[in-house]
This record gives C-alpha cells, sequence and structure tokens, in this order.
C-alpha cells in the first residue's frame, strides 16, 4: 500500500484520471490475464493524448496489475476482477483538490454565475498556469464557458433536487425518441459488447465494483444508445447530462443491490432491441429512467452537504 501511494505521487493529476479511468475500463470490460491494452485506443476512449497514457500504464505496471513488453506493448498481469483491491483505492485517492474545491463551491452556491480568473486566482490561492488548466477540463465536461472578452461564465448545473428531477425528465424525453429515430442503427459488436459488460455486473460484479465504476457503466450504456439512435443533437445532449450527473454522483455513496436491477433492466433492453423490437425497447427504456428518477430524486439526501 505504501509502495503505491508513493508511486501515485509522482503523477499529476492528469495521469493520475487517466490511469484510472483504464482501470475503470478494463474492470468494466472484465479484462482477463493477458488481454492487451493498446495505447492509441485507450487515448481515443479516454479522450486524451498517448503521453499521460503512457505514464499512466507504467505506473499500474509498478502496481503490478499490467505487465509491459518491449516488443508488443501492456497486458493485463492479472484478471481485471481480481484488482479489486488497488481500484478501490485507486478511486478513493482524491481527484485534482483545486477540481473538486471549485465543483463543491458551485454545486453550494457560493460562487457566482460569473467569474474572472483574478477573483478565482485569489480566492484558491494558486496560479493562472493552475487555475486555466482546471477551467480547460470544466469547459470541455461543459458546465462552464468562457465569456467574450472576459471573465467565465458556469452554464446550468444539476444543483438542486429540482434540477436533478428536470435532468431526468429531460433524459425520459430524449432517449426513448432516439430509439425511435428512423436513422437508429444498431452496432452488432457494440451490442454484444455492452450485453457482456452488464451481464458481469448483474451476475456478481455489482459487488466488488465501486461507486465510480458502476456510475461509468451506466453511463457507456445510455450514451452508446445514444449514439445509435444516428441523431447527433440527442448523443451530445446525453453525453452532456452524464458529465453534469457526474459531478453529483461522485459524492453520494451509492448501495450495491439497486445496481443490480439496473444492469438487469439494461440486459432486457438490449434483448429487445436485438430482437428489432424497437417500441418494446423504448418503452422499457423510459420506464428505467422514470424508476430512477423516481429512486433518486425522492430521496433527496443526494443534495445533503458532504462531510
Amino acid at each position: 500500500m505504501h509502495a503505491s501511494t508513493e508511486t501515485a505521487s509522482a503523477l499529476t493529476p492528469l495521469q493520475t484520471r487517466v490511469a484510472r479511468e483504464i482501470l475503470a475500463l478494463a474492470r468494466r470490460e472484465d479484462l482477463a490475464l493477458g488481454d492487451r491494452l493498446a495505447e492509441s485506443l485507450l487515448a481515443e476512449k479516454i479522450g486524451t493524448s498517448r503521453t499521460p497514457v503512457n505514464v499512466a500504464l507504467h505506473h499500474l505496471v509498478s502496481l503490478g496489475v499490467v505487465y509491459y513488453d518491449a516488443n508488443r506493448g501492456f497486458f493485463m498481469a492479472k484478471p481485471a476482477r481480481d484488482v479489486t483491491d488497488i481500484a478501490a483505492q485507486f478511486f478513493n485517492e482524491p481527484d485534482d483538490p483545486l477540481y473538486l474545491r471549485i465543483a463543491e463551491d458551485r454545486l453550494a452556491h457560493r460562487l457566482p454565475d460569473d467569474v474572472t480568473e483574478a477573483d478565482l486566482m485569489r480566492q484558491y490561492e494558486v496560479s493562472r498556469s493552475e487555475l486555466r488548466r482546471v477551467l480547460s477540463r470544466m469547459q470541455e465536461e461543459g458546465w462552464i464557458e468562457r465569456q467574450v472578452g472576459h471573465g467565465w461564465q458556469f452554464m446550468p448545473m444539476i444543483d438542486s433536487v429540482e434540477a436533478y428531477e428536470e435532468s431526468y425528465l429531460f433524459r425520459a424525453a430524449i432517449e426513448p425518441t432516439g430509439v425511435m429515430s428512423p436513422t437508429f442503427s444498431v452496432d452488432r459488436v457494440e451490442l454484444e459488447e455492452l450485453r457482456r459488460r452488464q451481464r458481469f455486473i448483474a451476475e456478481g460484479g455489482y459487488l466488488t465494483m465501486n461507486s465510480v465504476e458502476l456510475f461509468e457503466a451506466n453511463c457507456e450504456f445510455h450514451e452508446t444508445i445514444a449514439k445509435w439512435s444516428g441523431n447527433r443533437f440527442i448523443a451530445q445532449s446525453v453525453r452532456r447530462m452524464d458529465r453534469l450527473r457526474r459531478l453529483v454522483e461522485y459524492r453520494q455513496a451509492r448501495a450495491r443491490k439497486p445496481r443490480q436491477g439496473q444492469a438487469l433492466e439494461h440486459l432486457a433492453i438490449l434483448d429487445a432491441i436485438a430482437q428489432h423490437d424497437l417500441l418494446k425497447a423504448a418503452a422499457l427504456l423510459r420506464n428505467h429512467i422514470e424508476g430512477a428518477r423516481r429512486a433518486k430524486v425522492h430521496a433527496q439526501e443526494v443534495f445533503a452537504p458532504s462531510t
């Protein structure tokens, strides 16, 4: 434990986040001993360059999760389902502290809609380069935008029970519509991959996967179906909603049992899609989102102050 913590301290916040996402991806796909981890593919899926991916993979080598062959690249040194302890440590490590402080202050309404870099530098006692690095990440995630000429503006966020409910009502409107779109087209390879991952969760993966991993698997399911709609606006909207939900969901401890039920519902939706019964798939998807809305929104502790 001490050795891995010591190694992690040498990583930048970006490299730490990339290593965390590689671990999550490996466990979500239930990779086996010897499965290859292609740097270019990982960089594409995570949305970064190959440089931080390479550093992160070498970090995972030092933890015994991955091994490196100079001629062939990186491979799993053990099954992904057998690295639960390392994954738990990794996901319990804090994200970028400045990012979390700004996110927490915004969710708690301690920051105004419009801010300047000078004000934020004074408030958080950071350099302009450090602040801009975090603001760029926030801009990429869609919850802050640079204003023309001066300052930054926070975009609408899921920062209250009412906003959380609105987000579910919006998703219940657009996601089933995407399934019924005339341009809906299934990628059979992606369909089988989703089935395999959701089946793994339902059959016991939910017991070893942490809340972040479960949330990311949920996002992958919904974003993939939205992409199949063939409608760029639906696909972009679902991705943006997931990014906004991430800020709330990551702060909360989640019960594991409901995640098994969600995976079973996901499998039923995928089965209907595979059978070309899109009317049934859309109805199941709408019921699935409505069920999640009732369960989560009515449990108003979602927005209780974190401790």
